[in-house]
């Protein structure tokens, strides 16, 4: 079944859909994106990933086609028309189409393209039961992770790292310690408390990392935002990641060493179930 996607104001079957060779998003990686799943055919968390996609644009002086109310309209229309029930809905905006120079155009108008994918299963991850292997790499990516843009070759080379060590992701490493996985954001638990990474320019600020941490705190768990370092993560009791597609996922081992029993752990199972349940009743 040919999916609908929607370029620039237009639904079309993806193999009618066509984008400019001169646009700035494949010229230059410069474009940002985000990625909103779908649980029971409603859009989860779609107001905080809407007011980071206007940050990112805001910080790379790109304008906005669309508004928030429109891109509401189009994620759900997308929704209906591929009858996505559980999935995801990828969403980028670049600058547009202008002849080749580092300078930005004068005026340029952005590209918007918006497309699914179907996920069945995607709440009922078996992976959920069993963990993640990951592997650590040295953080090669520029400096600006804050902002979720299209330069997505680094993680694309890590997640190839972790397939050749026959792990299913990689943890990046800099000055020591643990800044997110190739898509994701790390933690590890400590008896009661969880330690992730604190906000800055070093890493996404996730969408999921948000909610998650606000769900912590409501169920009296102790929360520390700060960096960590590889030796706490072979110390720690259990891992995990979050993100808009896995949403808690255990961690249970790294570079080929357990992670606590090397099993999935209480406290990330509970905040997996936490998090479902609470996202499930405020999906629009």
């Amino acid at each position: 079944m040919t999916r609908t996607v929607y370029v620039n104001g237009d639904y079309l079957p993806e193999d009618q859909a066509k984008v400019s060779i001169f646009d700035r998003g494949f010229l230059f990686a410069d474009g940002v994106y985000e990625v909103t799943s779908v649980l029971d055919g409603k859009l989860i968390d779609f107001a905080g990933h809407a007011k980071r996609l206007q940050r990112s644009l805001d910080e790379l002086q790109m304008a906005n086609p669309v508004t928030e109310e429109e891109l509401l309209a189009i994620h759900r229309e997308l929704v209906r028309l591929n009858d996505i029930d559980e999935g995801l809905i990828y969403l980028q905006i670049t600058r547009g189409a202008a002849d080749r120079d580092f300078v930005f155009p004068k005026d340029p108008v952005p590209t918007i393209v918006l497309f699914t994918q179907s996920k069945p299963g995607l709440a009922e991850n078996p992976t959920a039961k069993t963990g993640l292997k990951v592997i650590s790499i040295e953080d090669l990516r520029w400096g600006r992770r804050d902002i979720k843009t299209v330069q997505l070759l680094y993680p694309s080379m890590g997640k190839m790292m972790a397939k050749a060590a026959g792990a299913d992701d990689a943890w990046m490493v800099e000055d020591g310690h643990v800044t997110e996985g190739t898509s994701n954001n790390a933690y590890i638990v400590k008896g009661n408390t969880i330690v992730t990474r604190n906000l800055g320019t070093e890493i996404l600020h996730g969408i999921t990392r948000a909610a998650v941490l606000r769900f912590a705190r409501e169920a009296q768990m102790v929360v520390e935002e700060r960096p960590f370092s590889l030796d706490e993560v072979q110390a720690a009791d259990e891992a995990f990641i979050t993100s808009a597609s896995a949403f808690v996922m255990p961690v249970v081992e790294m570079d080929g060493a357990p992670i606590g029993s090397g099993a999935p752990g209480k406290v990330t199972a509970r905040l997996r179930e936490i998090y479902l349940d609470e996202m499930r009743k405020a999906a629009v």
